[in-house]
């Protein structure tokens, strides 16, 4: 590893919005570890990077010469060994998220060497279908499972997003997920906005949160059945609101969370 920790660099950064940025970050002279659709790595810079522009002013002021590091869900597939993808959410206030933000190709960071997290289809039936609910970033686990083998197994067992945005702007991955609904029979998209009048243009799709989807029978009208414990395991990952109003109609529907010590059909990450 590189004497400061620096230990890879960007690759390609793309903007999804002013708060959302796609990150490629390739180690530099050594080899990515295996790992899991749904796992997460480490992300980290020194004290002294600089912040984006915009971010609040640091008060107090970061430790220069230490390393700051934050865990992030990979995006990218599991049989991609070139670099890894990041989707994050810039925090104003934060310690990471401004530095991460400010960095432009070519720049070095810190790639921690293991990749670790248990929110994997490992506890999954092959044959179950599978309802993966999101808001914001939490899309990038999913995106790791969907673009590894989740979709060659959707023929046989039907997998849905459940993505929720405060707006279409924010809905990242759009364009990949509408040509995975587009060439997969049993994938489906399902994206909704929180905030629809403060769209440019007339907003098309569907309006609240993702709550409101399940609450609303969006997947059994879709499914022709409605989704039950017995045949369905659905994910949670993103806003805590959500995950606590989402696990709240799931318990109440007879779904039981998943744990090692009881298997259940709720799988719930917890990352903020």
């Amino acid at each position: 590893m590189a004497p400061d920790g620096l230990n890879a660099i960007l690759i390609q950064r793309i903007e999804v919005s002013p708060g959302l940025v796609i990150l490629r970050v390739a180690p530099d002279g050594w080899e990515l570890p295996p790992f899991k659709a749904g796992q997460f790595g480490v992300l980290g810079l020194p004290g002294r990077a600089p912040r984006y522009r915009l971010a609040d002013v640091e008060s107090p002021p970061a430790d220069p010469d230490a390393l700051i590091r934050r865990s992030y869900s990979v995006a990218s597939s599991s049989r991609d060994r070139e670099y890894l993808e990041f989707y994050v959410n810039l925090v104003l206030s934060g310690a990471l998220t401004p530095r991460l933000f400010a960095l432009q190709p070519g720049d070095r960071l810190h790639l921690g060497p293991k990749l670790t997290g248990v929110f994997t289809l490992d506890s999954v039936p092959a044959e179950a279908n599978l309802a993966l609910v999101a808001t914001g970033t939490g899309l990038a686990p999913y995106m790791s499972m969907l673009r590894g083998e989740l979709l060659s197994d959707a023929p046989r067992r039907h997998v849905a997003v459940l993505l929720g945005a405060r707006h279409s702007w924010d809905l990242g991955y759009r364009g990949e997920l509408i040509a995975m609904e587009r060439l997969s029979p049993g994938f489906s998209y399902l994206p909704v906005i929180s905030r629809p009048d403060e769209e440019h243009q007339t907003w098309p799709g569907r309006t609240g949160y993702v709550q409101d989807l399940w609450r609303a029978g969006a997947l059994a009208e879709l499914w022709g059945f409605a989704p039950a414990p017995a045949h369905t395991h659905v994910l949670l990952c993103g806003n805590p609101g959500m995950i606590e109003a989402m696990s709240a109609m799931l318990l109440a529907e007879g779904y039981r969370q998943h744990s090692r010590r009881e298997p259940g059909q709720l799988h719930v990450e917890r990352y903020w």
